[in-house]
């Protein structure tokens, strides 16, 4: 099976090296500067689930003989993606994506027809460094993919078996991978949320006494989710209850890394997504639009070149 990864970033970098490892026929579409760069050093990955260090294959334009198109580019780049992988997908391939939130897929659909692109979401926390090295944080490593339609002879069963399990890569094709990507957004969305808010991890905000300001956020984003016809199981709510009550937690979000290094956010994405849905949905919608409120002035400043 071949695959063609959009991007040799945190998440490119990582599931894209683990498919190499798994024998998968993988190439890399990137930048010129970062295409320099695995010319010159190789991709390389530093997890607690084992090194990669290996040349790899890359490319600056899609084109034919590719069965999936791993998307891994952050929301604000998705115009750009679109046109980046149209030709590969045109001649066949399926996109899988990994994008955080859920608006993508609308578009996605409407850019190639909803039969060739399928839902996706990784649990990995990953950070590319300066210098081109993909670091693994923690030990999530899981990739959960499915077709719209619910179906589990596809392509997306077959590339879950040629990915298999391993130490590295847990990879899961599903049947219901809408109702999986609206758990992940209540999660993210929660730890997005407040740990942007803070400028703080789950830790130091649970030690400052915002336990409760976490579990609101977290159960505002369950009635979104259940408004949208995706209630939260109870065994859900009670491990991320706990998750965010731990007073040793270092967890963050990945947009509040962006904010603290002055890059780029995808609150727009994420944010103001959810303070949308929470208005559409009669769910009390003041921390998100408070979070967003954040975000925004964030932008006004990095704008201003006043970080």
């Amino acid at each position: 099976m071949r695959l063609l990864v959009l991007g040799a970033g945190a998440l490119g970098g990582y599931f894209g090296g683990r498919a190499l490892e798994r024998g998968l026929d993988a190439t890399f579409l990137v930048r010129p500067r970062r295409a320099e760069q695995l010319a010159r050093d190789g991709l390389r990955v530093e997890s607690p689930l084992g090194d990669i260090a290996r040349p790899v294959t890359t490319t600056d334009r899609a084109g034919p003989g590719f069965d999936v198109v791993l998307l891994t580019c952050k929301a604000y780049d998705l115009d750009d993606a679109l046109a980046a992988i149209r030709a590969a997908v045109e001649a066949g391939a399926a996109v899988l994506p990994i994008l955080n939130g859920m608006a993508h897929l609308d578009r996605l659909n409407a850019a190639f027809g909803r039969e060739r692109v399928w839902g996706g979401l990784a649990k990995c926390a990953a950070t590319l460094t300066k210098d081109g090295v993909v670091k693994h944080l923690g030990d999530w490593h899981w990739l959960i993919f499915g077709e719209q339609d619910g179906r589990m002879d596809g392509r997306a069963a077959a590339l879950a078996a040629a990915l298999g399990t391993s130490k590295g890569l847990e990879a899961e094709a599903v049947p219901d991978i809408q109702r999986r990507m609206w758990e992940k957004l209540v999660h993210l969305g929660t730890v997005a949320a407040g740990t942007v808010l803070m400028r703080a991890n789950v830790g130091e905000i649970v030690r400052a006494g915002g336990r409760d300001f976490l579990v609101t956020i977290l159960e505002r984003n369950a009635a979104i989710a259940a408004a949208n016809g995706h209630a939260m199981t109870p065994a859900f709510m009670e491990g991320y209850r706990a998750m965010f009550s731990d007073p040793d937690s270092p967890y963050t979000a990945s947009m509040l890394r962006d904010l603290e290094s002055g890059g780029r956010t995808e609150a727009e994405h994420i944010l103001a997504w959810l303070a949308e849905a929470a208005r559409q949905a009669g769910v009390d919608d003041g921390i998100h639009a408070m979070a967003v409120l954040h975000a925004r002035a964030y932008d006004q400043r990095r704008a201003a070149g006043r970080l």
